[in-house]
């Protein structure tokens, strides 16, 4: 039986450490950082944290907003070349971007200079690696901010009882939380939803999601003018504990549609997954992953993941019932084109409905969604969600890498925190994962690791 995720958490040291972190000043330097204030009560003032491409399209998207009022007041990273780059792209927004240069924050208590510059009631944009997900959730709900979290918001089970803990300490202040997993606010999918629980399709029996493409989360050796530190976070994607990896990074999205199609979260999960072609590649990332959840009912979620050039891809999602199947997503996360089929052929002429195209951008929903939220005060809080579609999909991810079953249980009880010291990293280091006497970082070993995943 899936246990349920507690109220209050065993690890209430971290509970009392964030209580301190809030409680701190916001003295950085021996500077404080004013407030910025709106020239209207009515604008929502924004941070963005995190200034790479997620970042900066998640500030793009906060700024078109239809009558949303809304401006990027300030901007944090580790990496003065990426908040550089993404400052001159928002400046195509006018005066609805007011960054000047003593509102960049650059370093690791970054965000908390970004974040002190704006009020209660604002919105704190959180784009870093999601290793650092929770440390800057916890001080926004400590100044009485919104928040904006790209996905996954966790990458382990000790950090998902964090995320669900600080979810909880959100609600009780009324803030209101989005995650970017946007696909659940694309139109056409909730059309898709409805369909299938109105029984369009018949009984749910099998869904299938793939992505799989030429390559990511590779890297080679560390060159010689970067710090340990840097190097890992500037290439996340390679290194589990900053991002859970290639698998957490890019699969969550399709997990997590499916399991929304689906109404429930996997239970466990098997899974093989091999490392092939790697040069001097030097990543903990397998190159393919073949996952098979299984859901309370008994009823399964294939998934199939790939990052090797010069190979067959697909970047998709279906879901197969009694009566007929439905295409969740056609190619990429939009447009998802969704729609259903009276067989499992799924040709033209088995169509029986289709979502009308053009179909509307569900990056820019999902904010329109959080700010009416904001504006008209309704509960929104999507950070419990987020937390729970990136635990099952660490759970497929973990099956995979020790080579056995993983269940839900198991990996949210789970004592590998992969970096339990993420919040007091500096530049020098030391870095969460150290290169071993053979030049590379550890690895998946699935059989012989079979307790950890590394």
């Amino acid at each position: 039986m899936q246990k349920a995720l507690p109220f209050v958490t065993s690890r209430r040291e971290f509970l009392q450490s964030t209580g301190r972190t809030a409680a701190a000043s916001a003295l950085v330097a021996g500077l404080a950082v004013p407030h910025v204030h709106a020239a209207e009560d009515s604008t929502i003032q924004v941070a963005l944290v995190g200034c790479g491409g997620r970042g900066t399209g998640a500030a793009s998207n906060a700024l078109s907003v239809p009558n949303g009022q809304t401006k990027v007041v300030a901007m944090a990273d580790v990496f003065e070349h990426k908040m550089n780059s993404s400052h001159k792209n928002l400046q195509r927004f006018g005066d609805k971007f007011d960054v000047p240069e003593d509102r960049k924050f650059l370093g690791f208590d970054a965000y908390k200079q970004a974040m002190d510059c704006l009020k209660p009631g604002d919105i704190v944009i959180s784009a870093t690696p999601p290793a650092f997900r929770w440390m800057h959730f916890a001080y926004a709900i400590a100044k009485g901010l919104h928040v904006f979290m790209e996905k996954p918001v966790t990458v382990d089970g000790p950090t998902t009882l964090k995320m669900i803990a600080l979810a909880e300490q959100a609600d009780q202040k009324n803030l209101k939380v989005g995650v970017g997993l946007m696909v659940r606010h694309c139109r056409g999918r909730q059309q898709l939803l409805q369909r299938i629980q109105d029984g369009e399709i018949g009984d749910l029996i099998a869904l299938r999601g793939y992505r799989m493409g030429g390559g990511g989360g590779m890297t080679g050796p560390k060159p010689d003018n970067m710090s340990e530190v840097m190097y890992q976070i500037q290439r996340f994607h390679s290194f589990l504990w900053a991002s859970g990896g290639v698998y957490s990074d890019y699969y969550i999205h399709q997990i997590d549609e499916c399991s929304w199609i689906k109404g429930a979260w996997p239970v466990k999960a098997q899974a093989t997954g091999g490392r092939h072609y790697r040069g001097n590649n030097v990543d903990q990332n397998l190159d393919s992953y073949g996952v098979e959840y299984t859901y309370p009912d008994g009823t399964k979620l294939f998934y199939y993941g790939r990052q090797m050039p010069g190979c067959y891809n697909e970047f998709a999602s279906f879901a197969h019932g009694t009566k007929g199947a439905a295409v969740i997503s056609t190619s990429a996360h939009t447009p998802g084109k969704v729609r259903t089929y009276k067989g499992h052929n799924m040709t033209d002429d088995e169509l029986l409905w289709a979502f009308p195209q053009p179909e509307p951008n569900p990056y820019q929903l999902e904010w329109d969604d959080l700010i009416e939220a904001i504006r008209q005060d309704k509960p929104y809080n999507e950070a419990k969600r987020g937390a729970e579609a990136s635990l099952v999909t660490s759970m497929g991810r973990m099956a995979a890498h020790v080579g056995r079953v993983v269940t839900y249980d198991e990996i949210l009880d789970s004592d590998h925190e992969f970096a339990p010291d993420v919040d007091k990293l500096t530049a020098d280091g030391p870095a969460p994962v150290q290169l071993q006497d053979d030049g590379k970082y550890p690895s998946p070993m699935p059989g012989v690791k079979s307790k950890r995943e590394y």
